[in-house]
């Protein structure tokens, strides 16, 4: 709904815009005078105190700073009365001059930050071991900094989860869901107890459906999150007692938890959803299916993922995941290698 504008009052005139000259030191109410003597030209104390509806007091001291500032000036009156009157000085030359001081003050505030942000690298070119992992405790905060993990993650999410959720159910975890729809891969290893859970096939359907790669084991040694390879999250209380959660930082213990994830990952089986009326989930032993096979035949036979992509009607990043997954289960890391393999398991014909 619009501004209503009263005719007789002046301070409403500025409502709508007010404020914009705080960068420069002006508050709401400097500022309201100073644009009421640029719209007048001249005005005594007393008209531009009506004209504001505030008192002549508060509009004196308003001009003394626009004084201190160039912004306003005392004009003597002609003839015999002693009021003087007060003009603004021209915004483009004033308020031109004022920027530029706040720009060469601003450039000074960023050379000082760069500065100091040198200094602390240098500083913490080796950071302390406490700087390396955080304690995170009560349901409140380990959801938060659950949720903080995925929406920070830029490239991947790895995840070992079990049947028994501390702070977070799988339903509750909108994070994911936004993570993924911004192009975040997740790999997620659950175990088959998740299976058995009241909600567990939905939330499993529903997160194949957002194109996660999941696999499935007996059993997961801890529950683990992992974003980036450079921050992970894992639990430090049991089933009974109050939720709390360990942050850890790039480090020695980082890189202990992400092997520890590609160790069970290697030893998981597929998830994938079933085809037909009878659809459901499905858990597959490793090695491609129709559609990898179709993907390795077609690379093999030169073309680009692209190509291929175009070709089968999917996207280009499915393509890219189904290769990643084959080079994965096949435990090469080129795909020089996969082809090899690929011969030699039998799985495309020469």
């Amino acid at each position: 709904m619009p501004w209503l504008i009263p005719a007789n009052s002046a301070s409403y005139v500025v409502r709508g815009t007010a404020e914009v000259l705080g960068a420069i030191g002006l508050d709401e109410a400097q500022e309201a005078t100073y644009r009421t003597l640029v719209a007048v030209g001249a005005a005594e104390v007393g008209d531009l105190a009506h004209r504001l509806g505030v008192g002549e007091a508060a509009t004196e001291r308003a001009l003394r700073h626009l004084e201190r500032q160039g912004l306003a000036a005392q004009a003597s009156s002609s003839g015999s009365s002693r009021t003087s009157r007060w003009v603004a000085a021209p915004p483009g030359v004033a308020l031109g001059a004022l920027l530029t001081q706040q720009r060469h003050e601003l450039e000074q505030a960023e050379l000082a930050a760069v500065l100091l942000a040198e200094e602390y690298r240098a500083e913490a070119a080796e950071p302390a071991v406490h700087d390396l992992v955080e304690v995170v405790t009560g349901a409140s905060a380990v959801t938060h900094r659950f949720a903080q993990l995925q929406l920070g993650a830029v490239e991947e999410v790895c995840a070992l989860v079990t049947g028994r959720p501390v702070a977070v159910t799988g339903h509750e975890n909108a994070a994911e869901e936004r993570a993924t729809a911004r192009g975040v891969t997740y790999r997620v290893v659950i175990e088959r107890e998740v299976l058995t859970l009241p909600r567990g096939v939905v939330e499993l359907t529903a997160a194949l459906a957002r194109d996660e790669q999941v696999r499935v084991v007996d059993r997961v040694p801890t529950k683990l999150v992992v974003a980036d390879r450079s921050l992970a999250m894992v639990p430090l209380t049991g089933r009974d007692a109050e939720p709390a959660a360990l942050v850890v930082h790039a480090s020695g213990l980082l890189e202990s938890l992400m092997g520890l994830f590609e160790a069970v990952w290697r030893d998981a089986r597929p998830v994938r959803l079933g085809m037909g009326a009878g659809a459901g989930v499905e858990v597959s032993a490793p090695g491609p299916d129709g559609t990898d096979l179709q993907i390795l035949s077609l690379l093999l036979a030169g073309m680009t993922d692209a190509s291929v992509a175009k070709q089968m009607e999917v996207g280009l990043r499915t393509v890219q995941r189904r290769v990643k997954g084959l080079m994965e289960v096949a435990g090469v890391t080129t795909r020089l290698q996969l082809g090899w393999h690929a011969y030699e398991r039998g799985w495309v014909g020469r």
